[in-house]
């Protein structure tokens, strides 16, 4: 009895604010047991492919199977998925992911050694360009067309109803 009227004043002398900042140090130093799932497609690029049993296998109301066969069904799937993608993704993971290097090694260096530098070329000319295009159409193409207006615009074409 004497030890429950000693737990009583303890804990009215320290109230919970207090306990809680005098074990704060304690809990922090606790590693956590358990890490975050990393996210591995952050951009969400391959959100169609989130596909679960409810999306490819659906009973309507009016038709169910029998509950354990939906269960183990649903399982079965899961499980099936599961490994086929860890099997498949084993062996063929590296070496997709060193194609994949390849290709958009090659495509990297063809964009910025090869295809920048001939935009950035026609950028610089096309200026030079429309100033010597708009005098060539401005010399020959455009009094040319303008004298064949002058001659064609004294023809009259008449129809006649039989």
């Amino acid at each position: 009895m004497g030890l429950e009227k000693e737990k009583m004043e303890t804990s009215v002398i320290m109230d919970e604010d207090e306990f809680n900042r005098s074990i704060e140090p304690i809990l922090g130093k606790k590693p956590n047991v358990y890490s975050e799932v990393q996210d591995r497609d952050p951009k969400d690029i391959n959100a169609h492919l989130k596909v679960g049993f409810e999306d490819i296998i659906a009973e309507p109301i009016s038709t169910h199977s029998f509950d354990r066969v939906w269960i183990g069904s649903h399982a079965v799937f899961e499980l099936v998925k599961y490994v086929f993608y860890r099997i498949l993704t084993t062996f063929l993971a590296i070496p997709m992911a060193f194609i994949a290097g390849i290709v958009f090694g090659i495509l990297s260096c063809i964009h910025i050694w090869v295809v920048m530098p001939v935009i950035q070329g026609c950028v610089m000319t096309l200026p030079s360009i429309h100033v010597i295009w708009t005098s060539l159409m401005d010399m020959f193409i455009g009094p040319f067309f303008f004298s064949i207006g002058r001659c064609l615009s004294s023809i009259n074409v008449k129809t006649v109803q039989n």
